[in-house]
Protein backbone atom coordinates (compact mmCIF):
# COMPACT_ATOMS: atom_id res chain seq x y z
CA UNK A 1 0.00 0.00 0.00
CA UNK A 2 1.52 3.42 -0.35
CA UNK A 3 1.70 5.99 1.99
CA UNK A 4 -0.54 8.47 0.22
CA UNK A 5 1.81 11.16 1.06
CA UNK A 6 3.30 12.64 -1.56
CA UNK A 7 2.36 16.43 -1.99
CA UNK A 8 0.55 16.91 1.22
CA UNK A 9 1.76 19.25 4.21
CA UNK A 10 2.95 18.89 8.05
CA UNK A 11 3.61 21.12 10.33
CA UNK A 12 6.19 20.19 12.55
CA UNK A 13 7.00 21.91 15.98
CA UNK A 14 10.58 22.02 17.75
CA UNK A 15 11.40 20.95 14.19
CA UNK A 16 15.24 22.26 14.60
CA UNK A 17 17.00 19.53 15.45
CA UNK A 18 16.20 15.96 17.28
CA UNK A 19 13.00 14.27 16.59
CA UNK A 20 11.36 17.07 14.95
CA UNK A 21 13.85 17.11 12.45
CA UNK A 22 13.94 14.01 11.55
CA UNK A 23 10.61 13.81 10.91
CA UNK A 24 10.23 16.84 8.97
CA UNK A 25 13.32 14.93 6.92
CA UNK A 26 11.74 11.49 7.20
CA UNK A 27 8.45 13.46 5.64
CA UNK A 28 10.02 15.40 3.24
CA UNK A 29 11.76 12.17 1.27
CA UNK A 30 8.22 11.19 1.10
CA UNK A 31 7.44 14.11 -1.08
CA UNK A 32 5.59 16.07 1.72
CA UNK A 33 5.88 19.75 1.88
CA UNK A 34 7.01 21.32 5.52
CA UNK A 35 6.05 23.96 7.90
CA UNK A 36 9.18 23.83 10.31
CA UNK A 37 8.78 25.72 13.36
CA UNK A 38 10.84 26.15 16.83
CA UNK A 39 11.64 28.78 19.31
CA UNK A 40 15.22 28.79 17.69
CA UNK A 41 16.64 30.54 20.81
CA UNK A 42 17.49 29.75 24.35
CA UNK A 43 14.97 29.53 27.17
CA UNK A 44 15.45 30.16 30.75
CA UNK A 45 13.61 27.25 31.23
CA UNK A 46 15.50 23.80 31.38
CA UNK A 47 18.83 25.44 30.60
CA UNK A 48 20.06 22.64 28.03
CA UNK A 49 20.91 24.16 24.28
CA UNK A 50 17.74 24.09 22.21
CA UNK A 51 17.31 24.30 18.27
CA UNK A 52 19.00 27.59 16.76
CA UNK A 53 18.12 29.70 14.04
CA UNK A 54 20.92 28.45 12.08
CA UNK A 55 19.38 25.19 12.58
CA UNK A 56 16.33 25.86 11.03
CA UNK A 57 17.66 27.13 8.41
CA UNK A 58 19.80 24.63 7.20
CA UNK A 59 16.73 22.22 7.92
CA UNK A 60 15.03 24.55 5.47
CA UNK A 61 17.94 24.05 2.62
CA UNK A 62 17.69 20.23 3.31
CA UNK A 63 13.91 19.91 2.41
CA UNK A 64 13.99 21.91 -0.85
CA UNK A 65 17.56 19.51 -1.75
CA UNK A 66 14.42 16.50 -1.31
CA UNK A 67 12.60 18.36 -3.86
CA UNK A 68 9.66 19.58 -1.46
CA UNK A 69 9.00 23.40 -0.16
CA UNK A 70 9.74 24.34 3.36
CA UNK A 71 8.41 27.12 5.43
CA UNK A 72 10.37 28.21 8.60
CA UNK A 73 8.72 29.61 11.57
CA UNK A 74 11.05 31.02 14.51
CA UNK A 75 8.42 30.99 17.17
CA UNK A 76 7.44 29.74 20.81
CA UNK A 77 3.99 27.02 20.72
CA UNK A 78 3.14 29.21 24.16
CA UNK A 79 2.78 32.41 21.73
CA UNK A 80 -0.73 32.07 20.23
CA UNK A 81 -0.43 35.35 17.73
CA UNK A 82 2.86 33.87 16.68
CA UNK A 83 1.14 30.09 16.39
CA UNK A 84 -1.86 31.54 14.41
CA UNK A 85 0.11 33.77 11.93
CA UNK A 86 2.55 30.41 11.41
CA UNK A 87 -0.39 28.25 10.74
CA UNK A 88 -2.09 31.30 8.65
CA UNK A 89 0.79 31.46 6.64
CA UNK A 90 1.34 27.81 5.99
CA UNK A 91 -2.30 27.40 4.20
CA UNK A 92 -1.83 30.56 2.69
CA UNK A 93 1.44 29.72 0.90
CA UNK A 94 1.54 25.64 0.55
CA UNK A 95 -2.50 25.67 0.40
CA UNK A 96 -3.37 23.51 3.13
CA UNK A 97 -2.76 21.47 6.30
CA UNK A 98 -2.50 17.92 6.38
CA UNK A 99 -0.49 16.61 9.06
CA UNK A 100 0.60 18.19 12.59
CA UNK A 101 3.46 16.54 14.35
CA UNK A 102 3.57 18.43 18.14
CA UNK A 103 6.72 17.75 19.00
CA UNK A 104 7.75 20.60 20.89
CA UNK A 105 8.60 19.78 24.24
CA UNK A 106 11.61 20.02 27.12
CA UNK A 107 12.19 18.19 30.08
CA UNK A 108 13.72 18.94 33.44
CA UNK A 109 14.50 17.31 36.85
CA UNK A 110 13.67 18.13 40.27
CA UNK A 111 12.20 16.64 43.46
CA UNK A 112 8.28 17.66 43.70
CA UNK A 113 8.60 19.16 46.84
CA UNK A 114 12.06 21.07 45.64
CA UNK A 115 10.31 21.90 42.42
CA UNK A 116 9.60 25.71 41.38
CA UNK A 117 6.80 26.92 40.77
CA UNK A 118 8.56 28.90 37.06
CA UNK A 119 9.81 25.17 36.57
CA UNK A 120 6.06 23.56 36.74
CA UNK A 121 4.58 26.47 34.84
CA UNK A 122 7.52 26.28 31.57
CA UNK A 123 7.15 22.71 31.55
CA UNK A 124 2.90 22.54 31.42
CA UNK A 125 2.90 25.16 29.27
CA UNK A 126 5.38 24.35 26.76
CA UNK A 127 4.68 20.37 26.72
CA UNK A 128 0.77 20.51 27.10
CA UNK A 129 -0.37 23.93 26.97
CA UNK A 130 1.91 24.33 23.52
CA UNK A 131 0.56 21.81 21.76
CA UNK A 132 -3.31 22.66 22.53
CA UNK A 133 -2.24 26.16 21.23
CA UNK A 134 -0.93 24.87 18.22
CA UNK A 135 -3.79 22.33 17.38
CA UNK A 136 -6.30 24.44 17.93
CA UNK A 137 -5.20 26.53 15.16
CA UNK A 138 -4.52 23.90 13.02
CA UNK A 139 -7.93 21.63 13.56
CA UNK A 140 -10.50 24.24 12.12
CA UNK A 141 -8.48 23.64 8.82
CA UNK A 142 -8.63 19.91 9.27
CA UNK A 143 -12.57 19.99 9.20
CA UNK A 144 -12.93 21.96 6.64
CA UNK A 145 -11.17 19.45 4.45
CA UNK A 146 -12.28 16.78 6.30
CA UNK A 147 -9.08 15.04 6.57
CA UNK A 148 -5.94 15.56 8.74
CA UNK A 149 -3.80 13.57 11.48
CA UNK A 150 -2.38 15.10 14.50
CA UNK A 151 0.52 12.99 16.30
CA UNK A 152 0.96 13.88 20.14
CA UNK A 153 4.67 13.59 20.84
CA UNK A 154 4.64 11.91 24.55
CA UNK A 155 6.78 9.60 26.10
CA UNK A 156 6.74 6.18 28.04
CA UNK A 157 6.48 8.75 31.03
CA UNK A 158 3.11 9.30 29.34
CA UNK A 159 2.04 5.88 30.24
CA UNK A 160 4.32 5.66 33.43
CA UNK A 161 5.91 7.57 36.55
CA UNK A 162 9.24 8.40 36.98
CA UNK A 163 11.09 10.04 39.92
CA UNK A 164 12.18 13.77 39.67
CA UNK A 165 10.37 13.77 36.72
CA UNK A 166 6.86 14.73 38.13
CA UNK A 167 6.16 18.12 36.33
CA UNK A 168 7.41 16.14 32.86
CA UNK A 169 5.38 13.31 33.80
CA UNK A 170 2.11 15.31 34.36
CA UNK A 171 2.35 17.20 30.95
CA UNK A 172 2.92 14.08 28.93
CA UNK A 173 -0.23 12.69 30.36
CA UNK A 174 -1.92 15.31 29.40
CA UNK A 175 -1.59 14.51 25.54
CA UNK A 176 -2.66 10.91 26.19
CA UNK A 177 -5.59 13.06 27.71
CA UNK A 178 -5.88 15.20 25.10
CA UNK A 179 -5.26 12.34 22.28
CA UNK A 180 -8.20 10.71 23.22
CA UNK A 181 -10.42 13.85 23.33
CA UNK A 182 -9.72 15.28 20.09
CA UNK A 183 -9.88 11.44 18.75
CA UNK A 184 -13.37 11.57 19.83
CA UNK A 185 -14.34 14.85 18.56
CA UNK A 186 -12.92 14.64 15.19
CA UNK A 187 -13.70 11.05 14.09
CA UNK A 188 -16.62 12.78 12.35
CA UNK A 189 -14.68 15.02 10.56
CA UNK A 190 -12.18 11.98 9.44
CA UNK A 191 -9.04 13.39 11.31
CA UNK A 192 -7.11 10.85 13.18
CA UNK A 193 -5.42 11.66 16.66
CA UNK A 194 -2.58 9.53 17.77
CA UNK A 195 -0.08 10.00 20.71
CA UNK A 196 3.65 8.53 20.60
CA UNK A 197 5.82 6.65 23.11
CA UNK A 198 9.20 6.72 22.93
CA UNK A 199 11.91 5.47 25.39
CA UNK A 200 14.82 7.74 25.50
CA UNK A 201 16.08 8.87 22.51
CA UNK A 202 19.31 10.38 20.87
CA UNK A 203 19.06 13.92 21.16
CA UNK A 204 20.27 17.18 22.20
CA UNK A 205 18.08 17.05 24.93
CA UNK A 206 19.02 13.58 25.86
CA UNK A 207 22.61 15.05 25.98
CA UNK A 208 21.97 18.57 27.71
CA UNK A 209 20.30 17.03 30.05
CA UNK A 210 22.53 14.71 30.99
CA UNK A 211 25.19 17.74 31.07
CA UNK A 212 23.15 19.43 33.87
CA UNK A 213 23.71 16.63 35.82
CA UNK A 214 27.21 16.17 35.28
CA UNK A 215 26.90 12.89 33.58
CA UNK A 216 27.21 11.47 30.52
CA UNK A 217 24.11 10.19 28.27
CA UNK A 218 25.02 6.83 28.45
CA UNK A 219 25.37 6.81 32.57
CA UNK A 220 21.67 8.62 32.49
CA UNK A 221 20.34 5.69 30.55
CA UNK A 222 22.45 3.16 32.52
CA UNK A 223 20.61 4.89 35.69
CA UNK A 224 16.95 4.07 34.19
CA UNK A 225 15.41 0.91 34.82
CA UNK A 226 16.48 0.56 31.56
CA UNK A 227 14.90 -0.95 27.62
CA UNK A 228 14.65 -5.06 27.76
CA UNK A 229 16.23 -4.44 24.31
CA UNK A 230 20.02 -4.14 24.44
CA UNK A 231 20.52 -0.73 23.56
CA UNK A 232 20.58 2.47 25.76
CA UNK A 233 17.83 4.52 23.69
CA UNK A 234 16.54 4.87 20.43
CA UNK A 235 17.27 7.10 17.41
CA UNK A 236 15.40 10.02 15.99
CA UNK A 237 15.00 8.51 12.89
CA UNK A 238 13.23 5.60 14.80
CA UNK A 239 10.80 8.11 15.93
CA UNK A 240 10.54 9.56 12.35
CA UNK A 241 9.68 6.28 10.98
CA UNK A 242 6.97 6.06 13.21
CA UNK A 243 5.74 9.77 12.35
CA UNK A 244 5.53 8.73 8.73
CA UNK A 245 3.56 5.45 9.21
CA UNK A 246 0.99 7.17 11.64
CA UNK A 247 0.31 9.68 9.28
CA UNK A 248 -0.11 7.44 6.35
CA UNK A 249 -2.37 5.83 4.68
CA UNK A 250 -1.39 2.58 5.69
CA UNK A 251 -2.43 3.87 9.22
CA UNK A 252 -6.26 4.85 8.00
CA UNK A 253 -7.90 3.22 10.54
CA UNK A 254 -5.47 3.97 13.86
CA UNK A 255 -7.24 6.84 16.16
CA UNK A 256 -7.23 7.59 19.75
CA UNK A 257 -4.23 5.44 20.49
CA UNK A 258 -0.87 4.98 22.06
CA UNK A 259 1.64 3.97 20.03
CA UNK A 260 4.40 3.03 21.68
CA UNK A 261 8.40 2.60 21.06
CA UNK A 262 10.39 1.60 24.01
CA UNK A 263 12.53 -0.86 22.86
CA UNK A 264 11.20 -3.21 25.75
CA UNK A 265 11.24 -0.16 28.80
CA UNK A 266 7.62 -0.41 29.18
CA UNK A 267 6.93 -4.64 30.02
CA UNK A 268 9.98 -4.47 32.88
Amino acid sequence: MSTGLKGKVALVTGAAHGQGRAAALALAREGVHIAALDVAKPLAYPGYALGAAHDLDSLVDECRALGVSCLAFAADVRDDAAVSAAVESTVERLGRIDVLFNNAGICGYALVHELEEAAWDAMLDINLKGAWLVARRVIPHLIAQKSGVIINNSSVMGLRGGARLSHYVASKWGLVGLTKSWAIELAPHNVRVISIHPTGVNTPMNDGLAALEGLTPIEVAERSAGNLLPVPWVEPEDVAAAVVFLASDQARFITGSQFVLDAGLLSR
